[in-house]
C-alpha cells in the first residue's frame, strides 16, 4: 500500500467504494488523514463500515470540513450531468481528484525520480501496459503495475528510486489527475468512445493529450500518430519542447518508430535500424499488437532495457486474457480449429484489429450495442464465414449483415460456442477459427467482459477434443 501523507490531519471525502475507492480510503488513513466514506450502493458503505471507516450521506455534511473529494472515476465528473458529490464540492470551492492524483503528489513528495509508466489510448493500453511491465521485469527491473488493469494504484508498493510503476489510465483517471507528471507517457490511439461522459470525441481527445503533455521534463512522449489526433497531439507538443517518439504501423516515418507483423524498426536521420521481431510470437499477433509491440518497445527502451532484453522479453510475453487470447484448439478431418477469446472487444474498432488478424473466421459477436454498430467493419466481412449473433445487438447486426455474411441468431454464448464449432468442423478447411469479438458491451447478458470471455473459454474447454493452447 502507498501511504498518502499529502493531507494528513486534514478531513477527506471518497465518493465510491468499489476497489479503488476502498484502496483510498485505507492508503489515506494510512498516511493521517480522517476519511469519511460515502456511496450510492448501500452494500459497499457497510463494507466500508466494516473496515472501521466513518461512513455519512455527504448530502447532509458541511463541505467547508473536506480538503478534498477524491472520486471514483466511474462516477460522471462533466457528463452528461456531474455526480451530485462534484456540485457539492465544487460549490464548496473543494478539488475534486482521483486515486491516481494521489498517487502522483507521493511520488513527487517522496521519490519525484522513481520512474512511472502511463499509458492511455481508446484500445490496446491494457496489453501495451502488461507488456511493458512484462519487459521491465524479464529485464530485471523492480515493477509495480496497476491503475485501470488489475490492482488499483494505491494498493501497489510505494514509488521509490529503482522501482518502475507502470499504470494504465482510462480518460477517466486522467479527468481526476490534474499533475500528472509520467517519466514517459503513451498515447496509442484515439477513436470514438465514451463520448457520453465527455461531451464530444474533441474533448475525449484532449482528455487523453494531457497524459503525454504532462511528461516531466527529461521525459518521453510516445504516440501514435495514425490517426489525426494523434499526430496533432504530437505536432503539439514537439514544438512545445517536449521529447516525441512517434508511432506508426501505416507509414513510414522519418523520426520514430515503425512496425509490421514482422518487425519493429527505429528511423532517424534518413536511416533505419531493427529494434526487435515480432514474427511467431502469438500473442502479439495482429497490426495493432504490432503498435502495443512498438510502444511497449520504445518505452523500454527509454528506461534503459537493451536490445536483447527486449526481444527476448517480447518472445516470452504471454498475452492478457480476453484480449486475442488463443483458448484451445480441435482438430477434425484435414483441419484443426482455433478458438480465440477476444471478449475485450468492446466497440467495432477493437473487433476490427480481431477481424484483421485472422482469415476463415466463424465470428461470434454482439452484446449490448454501442453507437456506430458493425457497418464500420465491412471491409473485414470477406473474411467471415458465418456469424453467430447473440444479446440485444442480434437483430441490429443481422440487419447490417444481411446479404453479405451467413448468420444465425443464437441469442446466447452457449448456443453460439457450440454451433460455430459445429460449422467450423464441417467446412473443411485447414485453419479455421471461432473468434469471440462481440463490438459490444457485455451489460445484457453478463457483468463484465471477463465474465463473458470466462463463459466463452468453459464453453470451449468442454467441447470434445479441444486442446487447450499453453
Amino acid at each position: 500500500m502507498i501511504p498518502v501523507t499529502s493531507f494528513a490531519g486534514q478531513s477527506v471525502a471518497v465518493f465510491g467504494l468499489g476497489g479503488s475507492g476502498l484502496a483510498s480510503c485505507h492508503a489515506l488513513r494510512a498516511g493521517g488523514a480522517e476519511v469519511i466514506a460515502c456511496d450510492d450502493n448501500l452494500d459497499r458503505v457497510v463494507e466500508a463500515t466494516q473496515a472501521n471507516f466513518i461512513t455519512a450521506d455527504l448530502r447532509s455534511l458541511p463541505w467547508a470540513n473536506f480538503a478534498a473529494l477524491i472520486l471514483t472515476p466511474g462516477v460522471p465528473l462533466t457528463h452528461p450531468t456531474p455526480h451530485w458529490s462534484v456540485l457539492k464540492a465544487r460549490e464548496a470551492g473543494v478539488e475534486v481528484i482521483g486515486d491516481v492524483e494521489l498517487f502522483c503528489r507521493e511520488r513527487r513528495r517522496h521519490a519525484p525520480d522513481a520512474p512511472f509508466v502511463a499509458i492511455t489510448g481508446t484500445n490496446g493500453k491494457s496489453t501495451t501496459t502488461a507488456l511493458i511491465a512484462h519487459l521491465m521485469r524479464e529485464a530485471g527491473y523492480d515493477t509495480q503495475m496497476g491503475g485501470n488493469i488489475g490492482t488499483a494504484i494505491l494498493s501497489l508498493e510505494p514509488p521509490r528510486s529503482g522501482r518502475v510503476h507502470v499504470i494504465e489510465m482510462s480518460s477517466y483517471q486522467i479527468d481526476l489527475t490534474p499533475s500528472l507528471a509520467p517519466t514517459v507517457g503513451i498515447l496509442l490511439n484515439v477513436t470514438e468512445d465514451h463520448i457520453d461522459r465527455h461531451g464530444t470525441i474533441e474533448r475525449y481527445a484532449a482528455v487523453k493529450e494531457r497524459l503525454v503533455a504532462g511528461v516531466q521534463d527529461g521525459g518521453t512522449a510516445i504516440i501514435g500518430v495514425d490517426d489525426g489526433f494523434g499526430r496533432d497531439a504530437a505536432d503539439r507538443l514537439e514544438r512545445a519542447g517536449k521529447q516525441v517518439v512517434r508511432i506508426s504501423v501505416k507509414q513510414p516515418l522519418a523520426s520514430g518508430i515503425t512496425a509490421d507483423h514482422e518487425t519493429i524498426r527505429s528511423s532517424a536521420g534518413g536511416a533505419s535500424r531493427e529494434i526487435a521481431r515480432l514474427g511467431g510470437i502469438g500473442s502479439l499477433r495482429g497490426l495493432h499488437n504490432a503498435q502495443n509491440a512498438a510502444a511497449a518497445a520504445a518505452a523500454a527502451l527509454a528506461l534503459g532495457v537493451s536490445a536483447d532484453a527486449l526481444q527476448k522479453g517480447l518472445r516470452s510475453f504471454p498475452g492478457l486474457a480476453h484480449r486475442m487470447e488463443q483458448v484451445g484448439r480441435q482438430s477434425s478431418g484435414e483441419g484443426a480449429t482455433l478458438f480465440v477469446n477476444d471478449s475485450k472487444g468492446t466497440n467495432a474498432d477493437a473487433t476490427a484489429k480481431a477481424l484483421s488478424s485472422f482469415g476463415e473466421i466463424f465470428w461470434i459477436a454482439g452484446g449490448k450495442p454501442k453507437t456506430g454498430g458493425i457497418e464500420s467493419l465491412a471491409e473485414y466481412f470477406p473474411r467471415i464465414r458465418k456469424a453467430y449473433l447473440i444479446g440485444e445487438a442480434a437483430e441490429e447486426f443481422a440487419a447490417t449483415l444481411e446479404g453479405k455474411v451467413a448468420y444465425e441468431i443464437s441469442e446466447t454464448l452457449d448456443n453460439a460456442v457450440p454451433a460455430a464449432a459445429r460449422d467450423a468442423a464441417a467446412s473443411g478447411l485447414a485453419e479455421p477459427v471461432v473468434l469471440l469479438s462481440p463490438a459490444c458491451a457485455s451489460f445484457d447478458q453478463f457483468r463484465n467482459f471477463e465474465i463473458r470471455g470466462a463463459k466463452f473459454r468453459d464453453l470451449v474447454t468442454a467441447l470434445p477434443g479441444v486442446k487447450l493452447v499453453v
